[in-house]
């Protein structure tokens, strides 16, 4: 399935303003709700709902979710942030806690 046929089996996320992502050191990170992280902002909404938290586990499945997307990611490093830091936590870096701040 191609990244967009796994949006539409996603919730919808317009009731959100950012996610807000918080490292072990502190450090937070946050994934704003506008045209270009709309879809991040919907695999990150659904992992965290179904985990609690972006863990390996987590991560893993954001990847699949976010199909041909990861290929392109992996080879242009930085281009997509929100894959990186999944794909970094799948690796065995840090987990992160989460929220979804409503509008």
């Amino acid at each position: 399935m191609t990244f967009t046929d796994q949006l539409a089996t996603l919730a919808p996320t317009d009731h959100l303003a950012r996610i807000e992502l918080t490292a072990a050191d502190g450090r937070t990170e946050i994934i704003d709700n506008r045209s270009g992280s709309q879809g991040s902002v919907r695999v990150y909404a659904h992992l965290l709902a179904r985990h609690g938290v972006i863990d390996r586990a987590a991560a893993r499945e954001g990847l699949a979710l976010f199909a041909e997307h990861v290929g392109a990611a992996r080879g242009n490093p930085g281009r997509h942030p929100n894959i990186d830091r999944l794909l970094a936590v799948a690796a065995g870096g840090t987990s992160y806690r989460g929220v979804a701040v409503p509008v």
